[in-house]
């Protein structure tokens, strides 16, 4: 058996690759949509992925399914658990095999025993996998996708807060503890194969290793040590992070089916002034990928800082809308890499590009930053608004006295609230966050917009006195 995990750390997403090297079969589990490199990957092995599957409708990427269905001619496996809300809608040309509870499938001489484990979502499924090619008459181990993670479980919030569909949380909370009671009868040997690490908003707090065993969740993982059943419904609802405003679109594209992509391509802009046009125009929206340092010296009007790498695909799904049409300010050897990212969360409206260089003579939108000392003195001064950008448990937690509390993924709508006519102050917890919404407000049209180099954690290490605790 050849097993293979690929790991997104953009979207901290886990894909695994399993094959079955005695006939060459192979299957694809929570396929990403940037797929050809696992493909390429598998061919070099001498293996063809004649099968994919996922273990639910996700709610944080666009899923490959489809596309290698369409594209590959690979049957698709599929959960037909859940209700009629939540089945998948693109299946009727494609080869599909409906899975449920107990149902057994063969790649080559891997096994794939299915077990219904809802709680995260209503068809959410489980794979175990037994090597019989290898001589194992026990299994090995558990795809548990958004079931249980390493030192967590899946949230069972997000149909909720991020679909709209009321009264699912306690619901599907109460699905998740008898689920896990499923799981606590596995044998302690089997593997923990997770869908996602350390950095998913699919649940509170997630591990960075990248498995486990089920003997040792048993042990360590607080879901699987609570066993009154309300108890571990509050602990499980208690202090979700916010559900990523894009959640409710990727749950709508992966259950119609996300659109078929080739290799991203956008034109570039020959002259600064059509960037600052495009800027203007109702519908486009300007996203420049350089570093903060570089863009707080000059942005375009217009324009929102969304540095390239991790933060792109999170704060993109955030504050972009999907109908709008998407240039990129960006490096040309990035350029490729930032389409295919924003493509990950289906944002695939990026219709024209600029290099960095390109942009310098209609830069002139700037803001700034200062340390707390300064920011303090400002911060006195009667005619600032100072706004937190930080979630709902980091300013619950503790906060600048006097600041108004307005998240980074809401700010490009709640932002149109404050008075453009007074100056801004902003902080988050590091700077990171604060940077983007600097140019945010910029954006929004306000001109006077400073922010707090190392956020707040700068300020309650030098003035411990002036945060505010609930």
């Amino acid at each position: 058996m050849l097993f293979r995990s690929y790991f997104d750390d953009k979207l901290a997403q886990y894909s695994y690759l399993v094959g079955c090297q005695r006939t060459g079969e192979a299957i694809l589990i929570d396929p990403p949509r940037n797929v050809e490199p696992i493909l390429a990957d598998a061919k070099k092995e001498g293996l063809h992925v004649s099968t994919a599957t996922e273990t639910h409708i996700h709610a944080d990427f666009v899923s490959g399914a489809r596309q290698l269905g369409e594209k590959h001619g690979v049957t698709l496996y599929l959960s037909d658990e859940g209700d009629n809300d939540w089945k998948y809608q693109y299946t009727d040309n494609l080869d599909v095999q409906p899975l449920t509870d107990g149902d057994e499938f063969k790649i080559g001489n891997i096994k794939f025993e299915v077990m219904h484990t809802p709680g995260h979502t209503p068809e959410s499924i489980s794979f175990v996998l037994t090597d019989l090619g290898g001589g194992a008459d026990k299994p090995m181990g558990i795809f548990t996708g958004d079931f249980v993670f390493v030192g967590d479980i899946g949230r069972p919030d997000l149909l909720e807060k991020a679909a709209g569909a009321e009264g699912t949380a306690q619901s599907g909370a109460k699905d998740m503890f008898k689920s896990l009671q499923r799981f606590k009868e596995l044998p302690d040997h089997m593997m923990v194969w997770p869908g996602h690490g350390a950095g998913s908003a699919c649940g509170k707090s997630l591990g960075a290793v990248p498995q486990s065993t089920v003997g040792y969740e048993k042990l360590f993982n607080w879901a699987l040590n609570e066993n009154d059943e309300q108890k571990f419904i509050d602990e499980l609802l208690k202090d979700q992070p916010e559900a990523p405003k894009y959640f409710a679109q990727m749950k709508k594209v992966n259950k119609l089916g996300p659109a078929i992509v080739e290799n991203p391509s956008a034109e570039w802009f020959e002259h600064a002034e059509d960037v600052v046009e495009f800027s203007k125009q109702d519908g486009n929206i300007l996203i420049d990928t350089r570093i903060s340092k570089e863009a707080e010296k000059g942005l375009v009007p217009g324009s929102i800082n969304i540095p390239f790498g991790k933060m792109l695909p999170n704060w993109a799904g955030w504050l972009v809308d999907y109908d709008e049409n998407i240039a990129l300010i960006v490096e040309k050897d990035q350029a490729e890499e930032a389409m295919k990212i924003l493509r990950s969360i289906h944002l695939d409206n990026v219709v024209k590009l600029a290099e960095p260089s390109l942009i310098e003579s209609v830069a002139t939108e700037t803001y700034r930053t200062v340390d707390t000392e300064a920011f303090a003195k400002l911060k006195d001064q009667t005619d600032y608004q100072v706004i937190d950008v930080r979630n709902d448990s980091e300013w619950n937690s503790g906060r600048v006295e006097g600041t108004e509390h307005k998240m980074l993924g809401h700010l490009r709508s709640e932002g149109k609230e404050l008075n453009k006519n007074k100056p801004v102050l902003i902080h988050c917890q590091s700077g990171a966050r604060s940077s983007i919404a600097a140019s945010v407000m910029l954006a929004l049209g306000f001109d006077d917009v400073t922010h707090l180099s190392g956020g707040f954690n700068a300020w309650s290490n030098n003035r411990p006195k002036e945060v505010v605790t609930n």
